[in-house]
């Protein structure tokens, strides 16, 4: 168990909280913080676990402010905060496992995300600008199986050998407060708005699909969304019903109704406030892939989009606009793995208020040698 008294130092009473609150009812296994140093999760109940010696006696503010104050006396190597500078915590880490450092999205990450709704989750898979914006997924039946070659996904190169795990991340934000989820988007779809028709899903996505709870591709944590896209939904009153899946024992299963947002703008979730994934039925921990959807109204305007995704990590952001030098050293067994091929997006889980945030910097990650 993480001390709770030091991460709260650490992050801020009130992100600790916030985050505690978009946890709840989660199903899958414990979620990385990515930008906490040492390797601290946080479970369904909302409690953090991993090794964690910081915040004993300052926040990450009193660390940055140190950190810029040694720098600027010359009394500490640099650390990375651009590509190719200085040395990182994540080179020691390529010593010792003897495999090779890599910038996601060529060491440039920036992203601007919508202006939304406090409380409530918005995607950043249409927004710009590196990566590019992303696109609508293909119409039912079929859909999209998303991979890191599709627009909108973070640039890698999957290694000639061994995997791929996140090693660090150096990360800034314009409002204070917010949360971001790194989550690999393995699959979407159109839903017809102007339907109450059910309507069949046969796409199944290309990752997270093994049954075996060892498996480092368990399906496990798979989560459902779903997405308002480029036009926001006329007011009409809704719910999310009879939508089918197959769940991570392989067998049929009925999505709990999920309550819609009358007129819910763009780029948000049709989902009630403080959630970022859909509910499962009681005892399923992933979906393995959605089989059919339906609402209980015919919207006559807008766009939704069905997405499964699995998720990576979750960085905070307790100081604004401060590029913080992360040292996330861990054993690379405990680093999240990022798979071949991956289409890599963000959401901006349960907005602390409506400002358009902007987000900016580097995400490492190390090839681990086979």
């Amino acid at each position: 168990m993480a001390h709770t008294q030091r991460l709260e130092r650490w992050l801020g009473a009130p992100r600790i909280e916030q985050l505690r609150i978009a946890m709840r009812g989660w199903y899958g296994p414990p979620i990385h913080l990515l930008d906490c140093p040492g390797s601290v999760r946080i479970d369904k109940d909302g409690d953090f676990t991993g090794p964690f010696e910081r915040g004993v006696f300052y926040s990450a503010m009193d660390a940055f402010s140190d950190h810029v104050r040694r720098v600027s006396r010359g009394l500490a190597k640099p650390w990375p905060v651009q590509a190719s500078v200085g040395f990182s915590i994540s080179d020691a880490l390529l010593r010792a496992s003897s495999g090779y450092k890599h910038y996601l999205n060529g060491g440039q990450i920036q992203k601007t995300g919508p202006t939304g709704v406090a409380g409530v989750t918005s995607s950043l898979w249409r927004l710009g600008s590196s990566p590019a914006a992303g696109g609508a997924p293909g119409a039912a039946p079929a859909g999209t199986q998303y991979t890191k070659a599709i627009t909108g996904a973070l640039i890698f190169t999957n290694p000639a050998s061994g995997t791929l795990h996140l090693s660090g991340a150096h990360m800034m934000a314009s409002v204070i407060n917010n949360s971001l989820l790194l989550y690999d988007r393995i699959f979407g779809v159109i839903k017809t708005i102007n339907s109450t028709a059910t309507e069949a899903v046969s796409g199944v996505p290309l990752r997270y699909q093994n049954t075996t709870t060892s498996a480092a591709d368990y399906i496990g944590g798979n989560f459902l969304t779903i997405e308002v896209g480029g036009t926001a939904l006329a007011a009409t009153a809704h719910n999310w019903t009879t939508c089918l899946y197959v769940d991570d024992a392989n067998g049929a299963s009925t999505l709990p109704s999920v309550t819609g947002n009358s007129g819910a703008i763009v780029d948000r979730l049709d989902q009630p406030t403080s959630t970022w994934f859909c509910p499962l039925a009681s005892g399923d921990c992933g979906i393995k892939n959605l089989t059919q959807m339906q609402c209980s109204a015919a919207v006559a305007t807008g766009v939704i989009w069905f997405v499964i995704g699995h998720p990576i990590g979750i960085m905070s952001f307790p100081v604004i606009n401060s590029l913080m030098p992360f040292d996330w050293l861990t054993n690379i067994d405990q680093a999240p793995r990022i798979f071949d091929d991956a289409c890599l997006a963000f959401y901006e889980i349960t907005k602390p208020a409506t400002t358009a945030t902007g987000y900016a910097g580097q995400i490492i990650a190390l090839n681990a040698a086979p």
